[in-house]
């Protein structure tokens, strides 16, 4: 079959995995990983793809990693580190404990329980936010919660990621000097992220107006070219420059494009917006705003979701689905193993979560339940660590990969039921009022 047959076939399973994805209200991620999988299971597309659909695959989760730093808005979550560092700390930590402890009993590989836990650390605020918004509690204190300790598990986790992986794949021995250079290479890595977001990006100002040839470079000003024509390249460009430098680290590329995402900050569409006025104005005579601060970021906020989770994100989630082979009796084997690995995370997370959001973000009970049900979820970075660790690096089994997406499948749909019984029960506090 041909490249872009493929292709086709696999966008024309992400409408049917949409489609249910809204009558059953769970996450499209779970059927696109269902219809990746059920069409290499009656070969309808080929075990390993061609380097065609790889390469798509791989930008699709640059892509969605990019989209996940981008919708976050910085000041917002740097506000609310204080009350919600409890409830990130703990809500991952006990979670890693218990994937780490039961992969560890299950097959006694300690790489592979790390990844495991790696794995079943971070929550799918996606998932969560989607499901309090159908429930209309997406603007309540818990939500806040929730969104802003998740943000915090994932930065955790993608540096954790980036840390660990060379560890446990063997590209890197344990030793306490190997641990040391990693840790150096990952501080090195965020504060350089950290340093072209503070200097470079909002250039034509301070110190970077001295620097030649980056002097008269602005973001603000690449973002606006011809009319805003190259937003959205500009932005793309962006997040696989930073996936590649953290490449050239040693990390998987997503850890750059999240932190790329995380550094664009609104005010550069909106200083853009300002000038397109301020012309306008002196043109017409007319001191009416045309509009364009407030749809410039969010036309290209909405463009780069549509790139990650509507076409091109999609298909790393099916072409890993395809790695999903159905074997009756590997899927019986690893059922009890997932069972209790669920069982033992639906509990641990909520537990945990709830009493750091009532005793660290002094939230009352009714949010601080809510938060621990909000965290139950794990999708997008789940989904990668599994994919470095079972595809790329072959550091983890097959059985324990099904147990993974099994615990993932029971922890995704019990986010949205959850949620939807304790709303019944549940008394919000004061809506937040948007600004």
């Amino acid at each position: 079959m041909h490249d872009i047959g493929i292709l086709a076939i696999i966008w024309t399973s992400v409408f049917a995995a949409s489609l249910l994805a809204e009558k059953t209200r769970l996450t499209p991620v779970l059927w696109y990983l269902f219809f990746g999988s059920l069409l290499t299971n009656f070969g309808v597309i080929p075990i390993e793809m061609p380097v065609f659909i790889v390469g798509l695959a791989e930008l699709g989760i640059i892509v969605i990693m990019f989209s996940l730093g981008f919708e976050e808005e910085t000041g917002n979550f740097l506000s609310s580190i204080k009350r919600s560092w409890g409830i990130a700390f703990f809500g991952a930590v006990v979670p890693f404990c218990i994937a780490y402890g039961l992969t560890l009993w299950y097959w006694g590989d300690a790489n592979m329980a790390l990844l495991c836990g790696l794995a079943m650390t971070a929550t799918a605020v996606s998932l969560t936010m989607v499901s309090l918004k159908g429930e209309g509690l997406n603007k309540t204190p818990a939500a806040t919660g929730i969104m802003t300790s998740a943000v915090l598990d994932d930065i955790a986790s993608l540096a954790l990621v980036a840390a660990l992986v060379p560890i446990a794949s063997g590209d890197s021995t344990f030793s306490a000097f190997g641990l040391l250079l990693i840790l150096a290479k990952v501080v090195a890595f965020f504060l350089l992220v950290t340093l072209i977001g503070a200097g470079l990006f909002p250039a034509s100002r301070g110190f970077a107006l001295k620097i030649p040839i980056i002097g008269p470079f602005s973001l603000k000003k690449l973002l606006d070219m011809s009319g805003g024509e190259y937003t959205v390249l500009a932005l793309l460009l962006i997040a696989v420059l930073v996936g590649l430098l953290a490449h050239a680290f040693g990390f998987h590329p997503a850890v750059g494009a999240y932190m790329a995402g995380l550094i664009i900050r609104q005010e550069y569409f909106a200083n853009t917006a300002k000038e397109t006025d301020q012309e306008r104005h002196l043109q017409t005579g007319s001191h009416q705003s045309s509009g364009h601060q407030s749809s410039a970021y969010e036309q290209a906020r909405l463009m780069i979701d549509n790139v990650a989770f509507s076409w091109l994100g999609p298909v790393f989630f099916v072409t890993l689905g395809s790695k999903l082979l159905f074997d009756g009796p590997l899927f019986l084997a690893t059922l009890p193993q997932a069972l209790l690995l669920f069982t033992g995370l639906f509990f641990g997370q909520i537990i945990s979560a709830s009493l750091a959001a009532k005793y660290t973000g002094k939230f009352d009970w009714p949010d601080s339940l809510m938060i621990g049900f909000g965290m139950l979820g794990r999708a997008e970075l789940a989904f990668v660590v599994m994919e470095i660790a079972y595809v790329q690096t072959k550091v983890m089994s097959a059985e324990a990969f099904y147990t993974l997406m099994i615990t993932c499948f029971l922890l995704n749909l019990s986010v949205p039921l959850t949620i939807r019984w304790w709303k019944k029960r549940f008394k919000p506090a004061p809506v937040i009022q948007s600004k």
